[in-house]
Protein backbone atom coordinates (compact mmCIF):
# COMPACT_ATOMS: atom_id res chain seq x y z
CA UNK A 1 0.00 0.00 0.00
CA UNK A 2 1.55 3.27 -0.84
CA UNK A 3 1.88 5.74 1.50
CA UNK A 4 -0.14 9.16 2.09
CA UNK A 5 0.42 12.30 -0.04
CA UNK A 6 3.15 14.50 2.09
CA UNK A 7 1.75 18.23 2.16
CA UNK A 8 3.19 20.49 0.14
CA UNK A 9 4.06 18.25 -2.76
CA UNK A 10 1.71 18.36 -5.43
CA UNK A 11 0.01 15.42 -6.16
CA UNK A 12 1.12 14.90 -9.93
CA UNK A 13 4.64 15.22 -8.35
CA UNK A 14 3.67 12.83 -5.82
CA UNK A 15 2.07 10.22 -8.00
CA UNK A 16 4.84 10.61 -10.63
CA UNK A 17 7.63 9.49 -7.96
CA UNK A 18 5.08 6.89 -6.49
CA UNK A 19 5.56 5.37 -10.32
CA UNK A 20 8.80 5.66 -11.25
CA UNK A 21 10.44 4.13 -7.81
CA UNK A 22 7.79 0.96 -8.33
CA UNK A 23 9.20 1.10 -11.47
CA UNK A 24 12.83 0.69 -10.30
CA UNK A 25 11.50 -2.03 -7.88
CA UNK A 26 10.51 -3.94 -10.94
CA UNK A 27 6.95 -3.75 -9.60
CA UNK A 28 5.73 -3.59 -13.19
CA UNK A 29 7.88 -6.66 -14.76
CA UNK A 30 6.05 -9.78 -15.74
CA UNK A 31 2.35 -8.50 -15.65
CA UNK A 32 0.08 -10.39 -17.13
CA UNK A 33 -0.92 -9.68 -20.70
CA UNK A 34 2.12 -6.71 -21.18
CA UNK A 35 2.52 -5.78 -24.28
CA UNK A 36 -0.91 -7.02 -25.66
CA UNK A 37 -3.94 -4.47 -26.47
CA UNK A 38 -7.10 -4.41 -24.06
CA UNK A 39 -9.73 -6.25 -25.02
CA UNK A 40 -12.07 -4.83 -27.08
CA UNK A 41 -16.14 -4.72 -26.17
CA UNK A 42 -17.04 -4.13 -30.22
CA UNK A 43 -19.04 -1.50 -28.20
CA UNK A 44 -19.06 2.16 -29.21
CA UNK A 45 -16.96 4.11 -27.33
CA UNK A 46 -18.61 5.59 -23.97
CA UNK A 47 -16.92 8.43 -22.05
CA UNK A 48 -18.89 6.30 -18.87
CA UNK A 49 -17.76 3.02 -19.90
CA UNK A 50 -15.46 2.54 -16.47
CA UNK A 51 -18.67 4.27 -14.62
CA UNK A 52 -20.94 1.45 -16.24
CA UNK A 53 -18.24 -1.54 -15.81
CA UNK A 54 -18.00 -0.61 -12.28
CA UNK A 55 -21.52 -0.83 -11.23
CA UNK A 56 -22.10 -3.82 -13.38
CA UNK A 57 -19.53 -5.47 -11.16
CA UNK A 58 -20.60 -4.23 -8.22
CA UNK A 59 -24.45 -5.29 -8.92
CA UNK A 60 -25.64 -1.44 -8.96
CA UNK A 61 -28.27 -0.02 -10.94
CA UNK A 62 -29.61 4.05 -11.50
CA UNK A 63 -33.07 3.85 -12.74
CA UNK A 64 -34.80 7.20 -12.90
CA UNK A 65 -37.03 8.55 -10.22
CA UNK A 66 -39.85 7.45 -11.56
CA UNK A 67 -38.60 4.11 -12.32
CA UNK A 68 -37.39 3.37 -9.14
CA UNK A 69 -40.55 4.30 -7.67
CA UNK A 70 -42.28 2.33 -9.61
CA UNK A 71 -40.31 -0.82 -8.11
CA UNK A 72 -40.53 0.61 -4.46
CA UNK A 73 -44.08 0.53 -5.09
CA UNK A 74 -43.97 -2.88 -6.38
CA UNK A 75 -41.73 -4.13 -3.42
CA UNK A 76 -43.74 -2.17 -0.72
CA UNK A 77 -47.11 -4.28 -2.23
CA UNK A 78 -45.12 -7.79 -1.82
CA UNK A 79 -43.78 -7.11 1.68
CA UNK A 80 -47.58 -5.96 2.73
CA UNK A 81 -48.73 -9.10 1.11
CA UNK A 82 -46.01 -11.31 3.54
CA UNK A 83 -46.49 -8.17 6.85
CA UNK A 84 -47.05 -10.05 10.10
CA UNK A 85 -49.81 -7.59 11.40
CA UNK A 86 -52.64 -5.59 9.96
CA UNK A 87 -50.84 -2.28 11.55
CA UNK A 88 -48.22 -3.22 9.72
CA UNK A 89 -49.74 -3.87 6.35
CA UNK A 90 -51.38 -0.40 6.98
CA UNK A 91 -47.74 1.09 7.93
CA UNK A 92 -45.94 -0.11 4.58
CA UNK A 93 -49.20 1.17 2.14
CA UNK A 94 -49.39 4.13 3.54
CA UNK A 95 -45.81 4.93 3.20
CA UNK A 96 -45.32 4.08 -0.13
CA UNK A 97 -48.66 6.21 -1.08
CA UNK A 98 -46.83 9.47 0.75
CA UNK A 99 -44.50 8.99 -1.88
CA UNK A 100 -46.62 8.30 -4.79
CA UNK A 101 -48.77 11.49 -3.70
CA UNK A 102 -45.75 13.80 -3.63
CA UNK A 103 -44.31 12.20 -6.97
CA UNK A 104 -48.07 13.06 -8.25
CA UNK A 105 -47.59 16.71 -6.91
CA UNK A 106 -44.22 17.45 -8.07
CA UNK A 107 -43.52 14.90 -11.14
CA UNK A 108 -40.21 13.82 -11.00
CA UNK A 109 -37.72 13.63 -14.19
CA UNK A 110 -37.87 10.70 -16.78
CA UNK A 111 -41.02 8.49 -17.77
CA UNK A 112 -44.26 8.97 -16.31
CA UNK A 113 -45.25 7.90 -12.91
CA UNK A 114 -48.40 5.59 -14.09
CA UNK A 115 -48.78 4.94 -10.09
CA UNK A 116 -52.15 6.57 -7.96
CA UNK A 117 -51.69 5.82 -4.51
CA UNK A 118 -53.15 2.91 -2.90
CA UNK A 119 -56.46 1.82 -1.28
CA UNK A 120 -55.16 0.97 2.34
CA UNK A 121 -58.62 -0.92 3.12
CA UNK A 122 -58.30 -2.95 0.04
CA UNK A 123 -55.00 -4.06 0.98
CA UNK A 124 -55.85 -5.34 4.12
CA UNK A 125 -58.72 -7.06 2.72
CA UNK A 126 -56.63 -8.93 0.37
CA UNK A 127 -54.22 -9.39 3.13
CA UNK A 128 -56.72 -10.53 5.59
CA UNK A 129 -58.26 -12.99 2.83
CA UNK A 130 -54.47 -14.61 2.46
CA UNK A 131 -53.93 -15.13 5.82
CA UNK A 132 -58.02 -17.24 6.30
CA UNK A 133 -56.86 -19.26 2.83
CA UNK A 134 -53.35 -20.03 4.49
Amino acid sequence: MTERKPPGVSFESWVDRQIREATERGDFKDLPGIGMPLPESGAAYDDLWWVKGKMQREGLSVLPPTLALRKEAEDAMASAARAPSETAVRRIVTEVNEKIAQAIRRPPEGPPLGLRPYDVEEVVGEWRRRRADA
